[in-house]
């Protein structure tokens, strides 16, 4: 289950350098969310809002009773001693959000340095990026020498099963170190809700690697500001179950894989 947790800005202060400043989303609010939907576990990622202070991050996992665990972000000064820190209090991948809307650029000598550092504490290394880009960025994802978790369905535009981005994703998909999350539905979907545009990505991803597939509401949809145009979370996981109608790989999505991806018992 993969969401944010924003602030509040009165203890975690938003990064001066952030590309936009969404409102307080603060851990009560995720966890009454997911008390909601019935979600018993989860994912705090990092966004890019907070710079490199992960401190809102690692509060959620220590709220959390247990219930999350953190995806960081670090930079050139990240070392294995802080990294082993982090993993102790609850981080288990690192996120580099190169999509320029949100992130910016991608620094492939900090990209390295980072693995580096979180060699052998088994961790995800999660990637957000425009769909565009995919073509572009194929020959150094397919090196990159560690379990990688693309987000969003790659932010492809669902044009079809046959445009090359996806097509390029479809590939990574069958290295047994590629993930994907069929999150984010309606950040790509040209027609809004059900999102039917979406649901032939979703089947073909479900076709390739069931077992390599995890999902999240995306909440609080840090790039919408306009109350009505907000999506609602419990909507967004009834698209999952119109992707995904066979009961045992959407509880596989849900749990099974995300599990797995943890190195979960």
């Amino acid at each position: 289950m993969h969401f944010h947790v924003l602030g509040p800005q009165a203890r975690f202060p938003y990064a001066a350098t952030r590309k936009y400043t969404p409102p307080d989303a603060p851990l009560g609010a995720a966890l009454a969310l997911h008390d909601r939907l019935g979600i018993a576990n989860g994912l705090a990622v990092h966004a890019n809002t907070h710079g490199f202070n992960n401190g809102v991050d690692l509060d959620a996992v220590a709220g959390s009773d247990g219930r999350y665990f953190a995806v960081v972000r670090l930079d050139g000064g990240a070392t294995r001693e802080g990294c082993q820190a982090l993993h102790a209090a609850g981080a288990r991948g690192v996120r580099f959000a190169f999509n320029p809307q949100h992130g910016g650029t991608l620094d492939q000598n900090v990209f390295e340095h980072v693995l580096r550092c979180i060699k052998g504490l088994g961790w995800f290394v999660e990637l957000h990026f425009e769909g565009a880009a995919l073509p572009g960025l194929r020959a150094w994802l397919e090196a990159i020498p560690a379990t990688v978790v693309i987000d969003h369905f790659g932010r492809v535009d669902p044009l079809g099963a046959d445009q090359e981005p996806f097509a390029i994703l479809c590939a990574l998909m069958k290295r047994e170190n590629f993930w994907t999350k069929i999150s984010g539905a309606e950040r790509i979907s040209r027609r809004g809700w059900p999102y039917e545009d979406v649901a032939p990505l979703a089947q073909r991803l479900v076709e390739i690697a069931p077992r390599r597939l995890i999902w999240g509401s995306d909440w609080p949809h840090t790039g919408v500001f306009d109350a009505a145009k907000m999506p609602d979370d419990g909507k967004l996981l009834d698209a999952l179950c119109r992707f995904v109608p066979d009961e045992t790989i959407r509880e596989n999505i849900l749990v099974g894989n995300p599990k797995s991806l943890l190195n979960a018992p």
